[in-house]
């Protein structure tokens, strides 16, 4: 069978499903994506370029649907490369978020086309209006209606959908519900697992580990849609209740979602000039690290502090949970959907940096009695969102599709 996997930055969410449909000889599995370099075993990878970028122009609100369609069009002419090659797909798995699969349907009318629906920009209802510091007026409500018509398109189009969690389909349009199951991506519990020997060596080569009271935050990039500046403003009492707190926080000084600061800042600049520099003996910004590095900041959390938008959900807060965190989580959905408070986390008021300062302060006081509760979060993604629940229900909802 011939296999077609689209995303712009290969592999995103098909991390786990890709190669595992590869690994069976009588696959042949292509993957269609801007991103050069990325090896997966037994994937053939096959690069597409725009044709041009989004003319500058271009109505705000039809930037979105002008790169959507250049994305499309590439896609469908790299399509019939492929087919002068030998290939022809008889399935289709793609990310719309970025137009790839706008077109396949009239190419490939018959083909079965799956898209994975991580998000539906709204007006009302999910980021958009939630942060009252944020761009949340009318124009922004308009430009996200404007940002969802090629993500409209791409569902009317599909056969199927597939959303990680609950919320993230209920932010689709309701007549397209019945379309879209609910299936996680996945995490491979047998590499992200607790593990009290782990080390960290920060900068200026010390070493934390379990032994230490270590608070961490980690996201993409360091802004509000992750509650960074909430963070940073609850970091003063944090610091001030137990001198011998570390904080470890990884993340880039880009934007991922959302907009930039005024000034050319940093939204790190900012919350500096807001709150003050933190004393860098305690408070380590380690920017980006490697996977590796990730997984043994986790495993050496005394508390870990995830908070959102009510937006796609990170897969940092399901590591967590999966290396048995005490995780603080913002009251915010779709993480609700996953962490019960005094359960299996801890849930704080997003906007409130003195609540998110009194159970980060608490988690840490009590961090020997907590046990129950890390184990709870890791049976928690063991029992419902690990690899080997999730990557079976992936390939049985293609096999209905066939």
């Amino acid at each position: 069978m011939h296999i077609l996997f689209l995303h712009q930055n290969m592999p995103g969410q098909f991390k786990h499903l890709a190669p595992y449909l590869a690994a069976n000889p009588k696959n042949r599995v292509v993957f269609m994506t801007q991103r050069d370099g990325v090896v997966m075993p037994g994937v053939e990878p096959a690069v597409y370029r725009p044709a041009r970028p989004v003319a500058n122009a271009t109505h705000p609100y039809l930037r979105m649907s002008e790169g959507a369609v250049l994305n499309g069009q590439a896609v469908v002419r790299r399509c019939q490369e492929l087919a002068r090659d030998g290939f022809r797909p008889d399935l289709i798995v793609a990310h719309p978020g970025w137009g790839e699969s706008l077109f396949l349907k009239d190419l490939y009318p018959r083909v079965p086309l799956l898209n994975y629906c991580e998000f539906y920009y709204r007006g009302r209802g999910a980021d958009i209006g939630f942060d009252p510091q944020g761009d949340n007026g009318l124009e922004a409500m308009l430009r996200a209606r404007g940002r969802s018509a090629h993500l409209l398109l791409a569902l009317e189009a599909c056969d199927r959908g597939i959303s990680p969690t609950m919320w993230q389909r209920t932010c689709h349009p309701a007549a397209y519900h019945d379309r879209i199951s609910v299936i996680f991506d996945g995490i491979d519990t047998k590499t992200v697992r607790p593990d009290p020997g782990a080390r960290v060596a920060l900068p200026d080569g010390r070493i934390l580990s379990r032994a230490q009271k270590v608070v961490t935050y980690v996201a993409r990039n360091l802004e509000p849609y992750r509650g960074f500046p909430a963070f940073m403003r609850a970091l003063p009492a944090v610091l001030r209740a137990d001198p011998e707190i570390q904080v470890v926080v990884v993340g880039g000084d880009g934007v991922s979602y959302g907009s930039a600061p005024d000034g050319g800042r940093t939204w790190r600049q900012v919350m500096a000039e807001e709150v003050g520099e933190p004393d860098p003996r305690r408070v380590h910004f380690l920017g980006r690290v490697p996977f590796a590095t990730h997984l043994s900041l986790l495993q050496i959390s005394s508390a870990h502090v995830y908070l959102t938008y009510p937006f796609v959900l990170s897969w940092s807060c399901m590591e967590a949970l999966a290396a048995g965190c005490v995780l603080i989580g913002s009251r915010t959905a779709p993480v609700q959907e996953v962490v019960q408070d005094g359960v299996n986390g801890m849930l704080v008021d997003f906007f409130n940096p003195q609540d998110i300062a009194a159970r980060v302060i608490d988690a840490i006081r009590h961090r020997d009695s907590l046990a129950g509760l890390r184990t709870r979060a890791r049976k928690t993604v063991e029992a419902l969102y690990s690899l080997g629940r999730c990557l079976p229900d992936q390939v049985r909802l293609l096999s209905t599709m066939l």
